[in-house]
């Protein structure tokens, strides 16, 4: 059960984050987010533990 809150709240935390890089409206901010979450996600499927 544990497990399960820490994870949604990490979830929360990244969406809260994404909200908040659009809000700002600065496209250089948002242009980084979505290309390091691009990167993040090709890389963990690269390197799965």
């Amino acid at each position: 059960m544990a497990r399960r809150a820490s994870s949604y709240l990490y979830r929360m935390a990244r969406w809260t984050r994404d909200l908040e890089v659009l809000s700002s409206g600065n496209p250089k901010r948002i242009a980084r987010r979505a290309k390091n979450k691009l990167l993040g996600r090709r890389l963990s499927r690269i390197f799965r533990w």
